[in-house]
């Protein structure tokens, strides 16, 4: 039996030393995985937690204490025991008023009625003054909430009541594709005027692939210029590509809302030319057309440098063999040279669209309403209206989106071909 020098089997000090291999390169590799752990993937996975999880009709939480108190159990009781109730009998309004006196005890009404809230607007007030009054109502329970507000009795609003008294829901899903569930729980679409994601979402992935298109347009000439110009020319247009990168991205966007607003630098220039009247002046803020121009500007460095990338290892005699044999400058750029660089191109247009997916910053100073993003509106009911579930949902659809694009990317070309740099 074959040993080493201190006399242990050789298979066994073979397979120490792989162990100890690992575990140094598990230890180096470590802090990254940590890092990713931390910062990636458990904020995704909280959100894809918060998409389907909302509690606030079910339990009250006290934010100075931490303590976590259960509301509308009695309501929550009788549709386990209804699940589908020919009506909304008395039985069902006496547990209402029960939950609505705790609520007042708690202070919690407002917490209860923003959930419903989510789902129909005014919801709100109506539980925050039902509560106020709910000790003094006497049965018949349901005729005294029905004179408090007419829309107690309304099935949709008991349907509401019912999916929310589940913290675990798919109707912040079905709000994010403007689908709600009807009186009789049937999924349905929302009114026309309120249906508003679903154009949001077309309208991000419409200018999305317009902004990619125009970056790869822009960026492929100036791409081969940086790989074929000799080195000091090409040095000093390396510096102006990445120029941009040195200034401040909300400098970058404001000096665009300079250039482009009625009054700004462009239409001064074009009227004092007279290429335009005073009275024609272009319209390029607060549009989709100010979004367009601005995040070609933001993003085009990053179609050029991957195209580089890949341009720069092009062997230039590929092309002078071709032309040697007869073909002409189209055909050898077309069948020789263009399709050397479809690895760089796919890259790019996979890192400019995935940026211009979830850009915020930039159509929200020079968008306006017709140019803003759904990544705006993610961003409103994070910070304004508070709705965090829909926001997760919203972010989940998009980042669906984003995963099937990676996917087609790697079916149609290989991510084994992703040249980045």
């Amino acid at each position: 039996m074959l040993t080493t020098v201190d006399g242990k089997p050789l298979k066994a000090a073979l397979a120490q030393a792989q162990s100890r291999a690992k575990r140094r390169a598990f230890l180096l590799v470590f802090p990254l995985l940590a890092f990713i752990v931390i910062s990636f993937l458990f904020p995704i996975g909280q959100m894809l937690y918060k998409s389907v999880n909302n509690t606030g009709f079910v339990e009250s939480t006290n934010f100075g204490t931490g303590v976590t108190t259960p509301i509308m159990t009695n309501l929550s009781e009788w549709f386990d025991e209804n699940p589908a109730p020919a009506e909304i009998d008395e039985s069902a309004y006496a547990a209402l008023v029960a939950d609505l006196v705790v609520l007042r005890e708690l202070k919690a009404p407002g917490q209860a009625g923003t959930r419903i809230n989510y789902e129909r607007s005014g919801s709100r007030s109506m539980f925050t003054k039902a509560a106020r009054k709910a000790k003094k109502l006497e049965p018949p329970y349901k005729a005294a909430m029905i004179d408090l507000d007419e829309d107690w009795a309304d099935p949709g609003l008991w349907q509401t009541m019912r999916g929310a008294s589940n913290a675990y829901t798919w109707n912040f899903y079905l709000a994010a594709v403007d689908r709600k569930r009807g009186p009789d729980g049937a999924v349905e679409m929302v009114p026309e005027n309120r249906q508003v994601y679903v154009n949001l979402f077309k309208r991000t992935l419409f200018l999305s692939v317009v902004i990619t298109v125009l970056c790869f347009i822009l960026a492929f000439p100036v791409a081969h210029l940086l790989a074929t110009l000799p080195l000091r020319y090409s040095n000093l247009l390396m510096i102006l590509v990445l120029l941009p990168f040195w200034t401040s991205l909300l400098v970058r966007t404001t000096s665009w809302m300079i250039l482009l607003q009625s009054q700004g630098v462009l239409n001064d220039a074009m009227v004092a030319t007279g290429i335009l009247s005073d009275e024609n002046r272009i319209q390029m803020m607060y549009n989709q057309t100010g979004t367009i121009i601005a995040m070609v500007h933001i993003l085009l460095p990053f179609m050029i440098l991957p195209l580089y990338s890949v341009m720069r290892l092009i062997n230039p005699s590929y092309v002078r063999a071709a032309r040697s044999m007869g073909a002409t400058s189209w055909t050898a750029f077309r069948r020789i040279y263009f399709p050397q660089t479809v690895p760089g191109i796919g890259a790019g247009a996979l890192l400019v669209f995935i940026l211009a997916v979830g850009y915020y910053i930039t159509p929200a100073l020079v968008g306006g309403a017709d140019g803003q993003l759904i990544s705006n509106l993610i961003a409103f009911h994070m910070s304004k209206s508070l709705n965090w579930s829909l926001a997760a949902a919203l972010a989940a659809i998009l980042l669906g989106c984003v995963v099937i694009l990676y996917w087609l990317y790697d079916r149609l070309i290989g991510i084994d071909n992703l040249k980045l740099g």
